[in-house]
């Protein structure tokens, strides 16, 4: 009997193929609402790694899940980007995080969620990064400053105007031009914070132990109606809420 695998989901922050030289997982498109009750079920997870999730164009992964995959004694690992704003959230209730940027978060808890986000190509083509995400341009800026390809003014303009900026127009070129710079020189600055953090929580994914069984989540109605709206099959522990008689909806 093979033993199960940890559940990564992965997408623009790194390849699959990088990863795969790292850590040997079952690896999956960015998570979405449900992602982690559908991996448990289908793929015994021994461990989940959230990396990369989509927002907008669908329901996000919900933290009730995560707290149900903790409550079944199952690991679970966010760096990075989605993982990272997840694991802020929910690491007093056990979930683990990776990397600086999950520490910026967990310091600064109003700190944007889109400064991690990225547009990127489907799954289907790659999950290919279209843009830059504001934590890896601003530390690209402060490198840039460092090693002296911009002044104090361009970095100040620089800063200003990545945050200014929509994730979906975050791109070197963009950001380059306020300080009259060419992207080239940004470029050759460039910092991967994101890719870095995923690395690492890659690496940490075999040495973490799973949390104690503890068998006291809670089923609520309106976790319940989500899922049932969105078609997601409920896993075969989910009880019903009492106010939630019969599987029928409360109004």
């Amino acid at each position: 009997m093979t033993a199960p695998l940890p559940v990564v989901f992965l997408g623009p922050t790194l390849s699959v193929a990088e990863a795969s030289n790292i850590a040997d997982a079952v690896y999956l498109p960015p998570a979405t609402q449900g992602a982690i009750l559908t991996a448990v079920r289908r793929h015994d997870a021994s461990a989940i790694l959230i990396i990369d999730g989509v927002f907008q164009s669908e329901p996000a992964v919900r933290h009730k899940e995560i707290l149900w995959a903790l409550d079944r004694g199952i690991a679970v690992l966010g760096a990075a980007s989605m993982g990272a704003l997840r694991a802020a959230e929910l690491d007093r209730f056990g979930m683990v995080g990776v990397g600086l940027i999950y520490r910026w978060y967990r310091r600064w808890p109003g700190a944007p969620d889109d400064a991690v986000a990225v547009v990127h190509t489907p799954p289907e083509l790659g999950a290919q990064a279209l843009t830059v995400a504001l934590i890896d341009l601003l530390m690209t800026i402060r490198r840039g400053s460092r090693l002296g390809v911009i002044d104090a003014g361009q970095r100040s303009l620089l800063e200003k105007q990545a945050r200014a900026l929509n994730f979906r127009d975050r791109t070197l070129a963009n950001v380059a031009a306020a300080g009259r710079l060419e992207a080239g020189r940004l470029a050759a600055c460039l910092v991967e914070q994101k890719k870095q953090d995923a690395v690492a929580a890659l690496r940490h994914l075999g040495k973490v132990n799973p949390p104690p069984r503890r068998n006291k989540f809670v089923w609520t109605t309106n976790f319940v109606r989500d899922l049932e709206h969105a078609k997601i099959p409920l896993p075969d522990d989910a009880t019903f809420p009492t106010d939630f008689p019969h599987g029928r909806f409360v109004p």
